[in-house]
């Protein structure tokens, strides 16, 4: 019997050394695998372009965002380039191929949505987009302009749901909530849900003198060039939070500091649902219910236009007017079930944000993560190493 048969083949052939080039295409594959994987399943980081979520997040705020805490979303379309949300950074072509799409899964997370949760999300309706304008809203665009014009002058593409834009706001409703606004003061299931100290809005406030040394107000946290307007003489608006504001009004050389908000009754025709017969605005609007699985509304002329884009786009039924009364999926039907969870996303910059107010409801399948502190903050308005926010490093968000 061999008992060697263990001993190396003298006449087997040595396995082939890899090059040093396939030993660094194998390295940046692992790496792109491994850091794909990290991004969809667990947590990714995300940066803050705009002042609709000030003070609490500032722009230049770089988050990482949990995938874990809702539970990560399965790709809905799986067929993207690495690292590219739907446009490819050179070419400007298109990131992702939609030919295969996957529906709407989660996997378990450690904990639902809750009120006051800062929650980023796929913008609901950037389902269409003109290429030449991705930072405007196609609908407003259409509203504006008119849908001939707006087609016919601009390339207009469709998104899958994943590929939307990511949008960061904080969550004010739950499914089954009831919300609404009065004189810029939100509602929540009838009680008043006051802003928190991170929240702010307008104010107008009149001096005493024109004489005023501005530099008093950058020591209570404003950015004056940003912050402060002139309205006319003596008179500027502010926007800032309460607790800011009521420092202002300390000073010997204010005369009045009162919040500036629309009029009740003033329509905005910018403003969720669009619809004529209702007199809404940015703050005063509603009571709206917020559409929870398995509730049922009545579909009549007072609930579709809150309720039409949701039936129709998000949870993807035909829906058709028939004389008096509604098709759904060629079937006669005076009310519907809802499929999915939806939510209410405001800024906590009022009136420096586009959020629910303007385009409504946000579907559980938009939902993309909880954020959970930022890790590095960028002024570029500051100089050298005042660059660089110091006290906002690994900062939690409340």
């Amino acid at each position: 019997m061999n008992w060697k048969f263990w001993q190396k083949n003298k006449d087997a052939k040595p396995s082939k050394k890899k090059t040093k080039s396939r030993e660094w295409f194998d390295a940046i594959l692992f790496a792109v695998i491994a850091a794909t994987i990290i991004r969809v399943f667990f947590i990714e980081a995300y940066t803050i372009p705009t002042a609709s979520m000030e003070r609490s997040l500032l722009v230049g705020d770089f988050l990482f965002v949990s995938k874990v805490n809702y539970g990560a979303r399965i790709p809905m379309t799986p067929v993207a380039f690495p690292f590219a949300h739907h446009t490819m950074p050179i070419t400007g072509t298109k990131a992702y191929w939609d030919g295969v799409q996957w529906k709407f899964r989660r996997l378990l997370g450690l904990s639902d949505i809750k009120r006051n949760d800062v929650v980023v999300f796929n913008y609901p309706q950037g389902d269409t987009v003109a290429l030449e304008y991705q930072d405007q809203d196609y609908y407003q665009m259409v509203r504006s302009l008119g849908w001939k014009q707006v087609n016919s002058q601009f390339t207009i593409v469709s998104r899958p749901v994943d590929k939307r834009e990511n949008y960061i706001k904080r969550c004010i409703g739950i499914a089954g909530d009831t919300i609404s606004m009065k004189n810029g003061l939100v509602f929540l299931n009838g009680k008043a849900d006051p802003l928190k100290n991170t929240g702010q809005i307008s104010y107008e406030v009149v001096f005493k003198t024109a004489d005023v040394n501005f530099k008093i107000f950058e020591d209570i946290g404003f950015n004056v060039a940003d912050e402060i307007a002139a309205m006319n003489q003596n008179t500027y608006q502010f926007t800032g939070t309460a607790e800011m504001l009521d420092k202002v009004r300390k000073l010997d050389f204010v005369q009045s500091v009162k919040e500036m908000t629309e009029p009740a009754g003033k329509r905005d025709p910018d403003i969720f649902p669009y619809d004529p017969n209702r007199n809404w605005n940015v703050d005063n609007f509603g009571p709206i219910i917020i559409p929870k699985r398995g509730w049922t509304v009545k579909l009549d002329s007072v609930t579709m236009p809150l309720y039409e884009r949701s039936i129709r786009i998000y949870e993807g039924n035909k829906v058709e007017k028939s004389g008096k009364g509604w098709l759904i999926n060629g079937v006669a039907a005076d009310s519907y079930t809802f499929k999915m969870d939806y939510y209410w996303m405001m800024g906590d910059n009022r009136h420096r944000s586009a959020d629910s107010r303007y385009w409504g409801f946000v579907p559980e399948d938009h939902i993309v993560g909880k954020a959970l502190f930022i890790w590095m903050s960028y002024d570029t308005n500051g100089s050298f190493f005042s660059k660089i926010r110091w006290n906002r490093l690994f900062k939690g968000i409340n």
